[in-house]
């Protein structure tokens, strides 16, 4: 999944990744780096939401 939404475009994650989708995480935590996109570790599922929101309407 991570890798599909990497060939998709994919430049910005925001999560808080709990089991079991933390290799998710891990992947786009390594890969999207390397891609010029951003990896943010949130600290629940309300900050996740509220980062995502704000990062569509930029």
């Amino acid at each position: 999944m991570a890798y599909g939404a990497l060939d998709a475009g994919v430049n910005f994650f925001a999560g808080y990744p709990i089991t079991p989708s933390t290799e998710i995480a891990e992947i786009l935590a390594a890969e999207l780096p390397k891609r010029d996109g951003v990896f943010i570790q949130m600290e629940d599922e309300i900050a996740s939401i509220c980062a995502i929101t704000g990062a569509s309407l930029a």
